[in-house]
């Protein structure tokens, strides 16, 4: 075979299979949770980077220089909106980017924290099927071949979300209506108390910034007997035995760790929505169906 002859059946053979990797769409979403939906709708047509890792808060995050690189090579970037990713518009301005910027939450009535919109709208499951949803139509219109493959994908997703909503209502129906309320410093519930009737109420005197005085720990203690509240979620105490303290002096249980703002690594508990909505249902309903 001649030289020539050789290079231009290396050419065929590289228009006739080019890399598939080199095809997928380059999707850069902001944290963990929207990183997972785009996985899940974008299957291996889609190459996902994420800004905001596992186990990192998406609320306080320093972008990166390499962050801005990123979005600058993205065909489009996947963000929540309602105000969390508050960083974001400069750096993807600073990026010279011609990526489209997706909103996940349009078409979500928000509720409100305080005097802005709450945006931890994924906590509520119906939520997150309208994420999905968003996020399918704008992945088709990017990349029109693969329309029915995303498509697709989307749905068996949305069936799959749609059993994880059908769970956490029946897991929620077993807990006596009294005792669905918990005490909480997260303030990224929301969603899923309005969706699934379980109160959460933050405890009194508590700043997330201090360790509580014993007199915040009386006005727990008094709370707590007060509304008749079954179980306690309080992060910011680190000291097991306040925790301890408060759960013998009242009788409430200690719930454990609720995950709100960003999934887990691999080997953690939550490294998926799905397994995140699972964790939480579950130490809710192990720490007030008794």
């Amino acid at each position: 075979m001649t030289a020539m002859r050789f290079l231009l059946l290396l050419a065929l053979l590289l228009t006739a299979s080019p890399l598939h990797a080199a095809e997928r769409l380059n999707v850069v979403a902001s944290f963990s949770i929207l990183g997972d939906f785009v996985r899940n709708v974008g299957g291996d047509r889609v190459s996902v980077t994420t800004l905001v890792g596992p186990d990192s808060d998406v609320h306080v995050y320093t972008p990166a220089p390499s962050d801005a690189k990123r979005i600058a090579d993205a065909k489009f970037v996947v963000v929540n909106g309602l105000g969390l990713e508050g960083w974001l518009p400069r750096l993807v301005q600073s990026s010279g980017s011609k990526a489209t910027v997706v909103t996940a939450s349009a078409g979500i009535a928000p509720l409100k924290l305080g005097s802005a919109a709450d945006p931890h709208a994924w906590q509520s499951v119906p939520n997150a099927k309208v994420y999905v949803t968003d996020i399918a139509n704008a992945l088709a219109a990017a990349d029109p071949e693969d329309a029915e493959f995303f498509r697709a994908q989307a749905k068996a997703y949305l069936e799959k979300l749609e059993t994880l909503d059908r769970e956490v209502r029946e897991a929620v129906a077993k807990i006596p209506p009294e005792r669905r309320k918990v005490i909480s410093t997260h303030d990224a519930f929301g969603y899923f108390a309005a969706e699934y009737g379980i109160q959460f109420i933050a405890p009194l005197g508590v700043s997330t910034e201090t360790e509580p005085s014993a007199r915040d720990i009386a006005a727990i203690i008094g709370q707590i007997k007060g509304q008749k509240i079954p179980a306690v979620f309080l992060e910011n105490i680190s000291d097991d035995r306040l925790i301890r303290r408060i759960a013998a002096e009242t009788g409430a249980k200690v719930g454990g760790t609720l995950i709100s703002d960003g999934l887990t690594g691999e080997k953690g508990s939550a490294p998926t929505y799905i397994d995140m909505v699972r964790h939480n249902i579950k130490a809710l309903t192990s720490a007030l169906d008794h």
